[in-house]
């Protein structure tokens, strides 16, 4: 999977919008299968238009790794997922609920590029991986 840093880098190098949604696209395409059993509404993340699938690994200890895997029924949702996953997937349940994802979509332009449903999809995302964190967290204390 592609590091958050690479998506950074990648990003800067490219100067046309046209150019990014299609590398956004091609983030997407990279994600690993998502498991057929896995596309039910237990893990459908409310609040996004098209529709989001995230399933959540929780590690063991008091602040356990968190990996997630998503899809998406949209190509260049799907290629936001990819970004989402990137910035959270494999970090401690910690560091999740310390980051904060506007300052990434602000960095990368896509605050001001995305749609207002995308964006609000976007949200949804995070707002799902950090519930996530925190229950983690709670469960191990």
């Amino acid at each position: 999977m592609t590091s958050i840093q690479e998506i950074r880098d990648d990003f800067s190098l490219l100067d046309e919008w046209e150019d990014r949604y299609r590398y956004i696209i091609d983030l997407g395409a990279a994600l690993p299968p998502f498991p057929d059993e896995a596309r039910v509404d237990a893990f459908k993340v409310p609040g996004c238009v098209s529709r989001v699938w995230l399933t959540t690994r929780i590690g063991n200890g008091p602040d356990p790794i968190l990996e997630f895997q998503g899809d998406s029924d949209a190509h260049i949702v799907r290629g936001l997922v990819a970004v989402i996953l990137a910035l959270f997937s494999g970090q401690r349940a910690s560091e999740i609920m310390a980051k904060d994802a506007d300052v990434l979509l602000k960095e990368l332009g896509l605050d001001e590029h995305l749609s207002p449903q995308r964006a609000n999809g976007l949200r949804s995302m995070v707002k799902r991986i950090k519930r996530d964190a925190e229950l983690a967290l709670k469960q191990t204390a």
